[in-house]
């Protein structure tokens, strides 16, 4: 009954903001597009459509909310204009009582802030969707910031995710564009990180792991600080970390009086994201402004703090080595290599004409070089690369969704730090030297270090492995498959003979006890 109320309710805030003209523009059925007209009751907003979503998805809650964010990187999936209004989704909500707040420490973590802090601050100071954060002072002295799940929020997500996923089956069966796009698989990997971010452990676990990517023993201490974890007071809804200081990135006025070198500053961003992306695999997947500091302390100035780490993306080898690949060759204008490797990859099919998404690909990339970021957008860049791979029947890869939003992500932080600075050019020089360490003799040094340990216990029993391998006999696999028959008949026979042989030897020993008698 209350997933019909809500489906409903949702119905309604439809009609009320006029949404189902983004319907009526996909189907082609008459008597659908004639039903929703009806139900539309002559009502006609006169706001525009990409304001009239905003508006809805912000009157359907947070949940809705996010989806909207999220689904303001996929331009591929909708207008620039939809995907422009849906970037200004704020996920601000108002805050949930510092009672609750009180009483899910103390459920999480055995103890009452009073006696689990020096000092704890009641109002929050800040609330999002999923938790809020208060700062608390620890009996060492220690400055933390405590963040608190907001209560009921897995009921919520599941159910509004279940209303999610009927929305994704309809698109999916509006149109071949609407298989193309996979909205079933990006509505899963929505659920997925929603999920994820329930779970306050595994965002300590992505901090945890974050800071030791960035340690001062990983060589780079000097390119991003991230908070230490208090895992003594960490729990699934709690999650407490070092309390961090500094100046949101787009205070860009505060940052030139600090003293801090912007274009230097947009120059390490980028370094960051690609560090995290192609040497780690592991990269924070929310890096809009509200999560990135700028450290105003003379002795870390100029350095970047990251906070809130309930979204990271991770990269698998194969994605890493592909995508690097993918970059070098747009930076190069190497589109004969793109067309290679998008065929290669899988993603487009194997009957492909290479020469022909060549073209197509030079097509959309070659007007964008040779400007400063001011003049690119490389959502546009992305939306016309996917707008013409329709004809090419590329399938968009679910699993580099949080990648796109990143980049996307990445882009705006520099345009706003440094309208000058040319994102290919501040790229390119990484790539080429990660590569060089990927397959020159640097890269081949470290995989042989990397399998050292495993070959050292492989190699001593090579020479029994090779020689039980050459004295098999060279039968065919018909054969083969016959005598391990036969093998298992024989060991068959063998388990019956013993039995037999165990009953009778019973059998004996009883008629000579009763003789004896």
């Amino acid at each position: 009954m209350m997933t019909f109320l809500r489906l409903l309710r949702i119905i309604c805030v439809s009609l009320r903001y006029g949404l189902d003209e983004l319907v009526l523009s996909s189907l082609k059925h008459p008597l659908a597009t004639c039903l929703l007209r009806v139900m539309r009751l002559g009502f006609r907003p006169r706001a525009p459509r990409g304001e009239r979503l905003r508006l809805a998805l912000e009157s359907l809650g947070p949940i809705f909310v996010k989806f909207g964010q999220v689904l303001s990187t996929r331009r591929d999936l909708i207008p620039a204009d939809i995907a422009d209004e849906l970037a200004a989704l704020q996920d601000r909500v108002p805050p949930f009582p510092s009672a609750q707040a009180a009483a899910s420490i103390e459920a999480a973590l055995g103890a009452p802030p009073a006696e689990l802090f020096a000092q704890f601050d009641r109002d929050p100071v800040a609330s999002a969707s999923i938790a809020q954060v208060h700062f608390a002072v620890l009996h060492d002295g220690r400055e933390v910031a405590v963040k608190v799940l907001r209560p009921g929020m897995r009921e919520v997500i599941d159910k509004d995710m279940g209303l999610l996923r009927i929305v994704a089956r309809i698109i999916e069966r509006l149109g071949p564009d609407g298989r193309r796009l996979k909205p079933r698989e990006v509505v899963a990997e929505f659920d997925k990180y929603l999920h994820d971010e329930l779970d306050l452990v595994r965002e300590a676990s992505n901090c945890s792991q974050l800071r030791r990517n960035f340690s001062p023993e990983s060589g780079r201490g000097e390119m991003l600080i991230v908070p230490e974890v208090v895992w003594e007071y960490t729990a699934s809804t709690v999650f407490t970390m070092e309390r961090m200081y500094g100046v949101p990135v787009g205070q860009i006025d505060r940052l030139r009086a600090a003293g801090i070198d912007i274009p230097t500053l947009a120059r390490s961003g980028v370094e960051i994201f690609f560090t995290q992306v192609f040497t780690d695999g592991f990269f924070h997947a929310d890096m809009h402004p509200g999560n990135i500091y700028v450290s105003d302390n003379p002795a870390t100035l100029g350095r970047y703090i990251a906070l809130d780490f309930g979204i990271v993306g991770s990269l698998s080898e194969f994605d890493k080595n592909y995508l690097a690949q993918n970059f070098l060759a747009f930076f190069r204008r190497d589109y004969r290599r793109v067309a290679q490797l998008h065929i290669e990859s899988g993603w487009v099919p194997p009957d492909t004409r290479e020469e022909e998404l060549e073209g197509a690909v030079r097509a959309v990339c070659e007007p964008y070089f040779d400007r400063p970021l001011a003049e690119i957008s490389l959502g546009q860049v992305l939306l016309r690369l996917f707008q013409t791979s329709r004809r090419f029947n590329v399938e968009i890869q679910p699993q580099l969704v949080l990648l796109q939003k990143t980049l996307l992500n990445v882009e705006g932080l520099g345009r706003q730090l440094d309208p000058n600075l040319d994102l290919w050019k501040t790229a390119k020089p990484y790539l080429e030297r990660w590569m060089h360490q990927r397959v020159g003799l640097a890269g081949l040094k470290r995989s042989l270090a990397k399998e050292a340990v495993q070959w050292s216990q492989m190699l001593p029993a090579m020479p029994r492995l090779m020689h039980d391998y050459l004295s098999r006999p060279n039968v065919s696999p018909s054969m083969l498959g016959e005598m391990k028959r036969l093998r298992r008949a024989q060991e068959q026979g063998n388990r019956l003979m013993a039995a037999l042989t165990a009953v009778l030897a019973v059998g004996i020993a009883v008629a000579l006890w009763a003789l004896t008698r």
